[in-house]
């Protein structure tokens, strides 16, 4: 099967990252991304269980930090761990982050992969204060540069720089003037660890998909090293292919 009928065979939940939860460590490792500062008012789109708003508010001292999530289960988890911290600048609402007031923000973690949610929200962020940072993780904001960027973390300034071209937006992310197999091995294992799992096995097998694919981007994108396709990048499509029926090979650009 082609690779986008086996992801579309995945639960949405998976997809859309709405059971993925952050690491303690992650998280703290995305605020110093940010430089966050008991000036702040930080806002974690999505924020599932409620740690992020936790950590936000007790160790970088933060003004106000506030969780949004349309989960009914994960908001009463968020609030039921705010209460147990003994966390007073720090609140969780139900609520689209679509129709949500972030007027006041300075600091947005955002990690979707819905296109659509996306494009919204791009156009929401737009319309805040100047110097609001906006963090993602492995995508950036479609069509924007990045100020900064510690893969798999993207930082966006408002007001948003616009790319020139994905192969730019690409080449800034990567920061590299051409991508091979190791750098795109080296930043999808730092995804992986990211957002790693308990599962070994599954954390691999992500490495090696997203692998394929950011090499196979550029190579599209006429950005990756060289004109051959390396011996990994062959060895891995047919691992995919022979073991997994996974097939990937019509990604490239003939």
């Amino acid at each position: 099967m082609k690779i986008e009928e086996y992801l579309s065979s995945l639960p949405s939940s998976i997809i859309s990252g709405e059971d993925v939860e952050l690491s303690d460590e992650a998280l703290r490792e995305i605020f110093r991304f940010a430089e966050m500062t008991e000036n702040d008012i930080f806002y974690h789109l999505g924020c599932g269980s409620g740690n992020s708003i936790a950590i936000a508010s007790q160790e970088f001292g933060v003004k106000r930090s506030i969780g949004i999530d349309n989960n009914k289960e994960k908001i009463s988890q968020g609030e039921k761990l705010l209460d147990e911290k003994n966390v007073t600048n720090g609140s969780i609402r139900q609520q689209d982050i679509i129709d949500a007031d972030i007027s006041d923000a300075s600091v947005i973690l955002f990690w979707f992969s819905d296109e659509k949610i996306i494009e919204k929200m791009i156009s929401k962020f737009q319309g805040l204060r100047s110097g609001c940072k906006i963090i993602t993780i492995w995508g950036p904001l479609t069509g924007y540069m990045p100020n900064k960027v510690d893969f798999p973390y993207i930082l966006n300034v408002t007001p948003f720089k616009k790319a020139e071209s994905l192969r730019d937006q690409m080449l800034a992310i990567f920061d590299t003037d051409c991508i091979d197999f190791a750098v795109a091995w080296e930043y999808s294992d730092r995804y992986s660890k990211a957002i790693g799992s308990r599962n070994l096995e599954n954390d691999r097998f992500l490495t090696i998909l997203q692998t394929l694919v950011i090499w196979i981007n550029a190579k599209n994108l006429g950005i990756a090293c060289g004109d051959e396709i390396p011996e990994p990048v062959k060895s891995y499509i047919g691992i995919l292919k022979t073991f997994f029926n996974i097939e990937v090979e019509h990604l490239l650009d003939h």
